[in-house]
């Protein structure tokens, strides 16, 4: 794959976790709000269940951004596109799908 053409897909993916990223924050701060706003509480575990949905999005968007940091480091030292367990080529393909990819579909499937 050349070089421009991961940059705008890496570009692209971190727009749109960072635009997620965003949105749950947001959701989360709102869930808390709410809980702690006076009222009826009938069902308090249904916001604790909101409030920890939103954590566990929210680390799993921050642990995506941080493996696409990691891809655009492999893109500016030239190792892009190769396993980093194998060093074997990943397929255009898959880096289409996932331009954070760091390991070959049949390695992924191996954790």
């Amino acid at each position: 794959m050349d070089e421009e053409h991961a940059r705008k897909l890496l570009s692209a993916e971190r727009t749109r976790v960072e635009g997620l990223l965003a949105e749950t924050t947001a959701a989360g701060r709102d869930d808390r709000a709410e809980a702690n706003a006076p009222g009826d509480l009938t069902d308090p575990a249904e916001r604790l269940t909101a409030e920890q949905g939103d954590d566990a999005v929210t680390e799993a968007l921050r642990e995506r951004l941080v493996a696409i940091e990691r891809a655009e480091r492999r893109l500016a030292e030239g190792s892009y596109g190769r396993s980093i367990g194998n060093g074997l080529r990943i397929p255009d393909d898959r880096l289409e799908a996932d331009p954070a990819a760091e390991l070959t579909v049949e390695e992924a499937g191996q954790i």
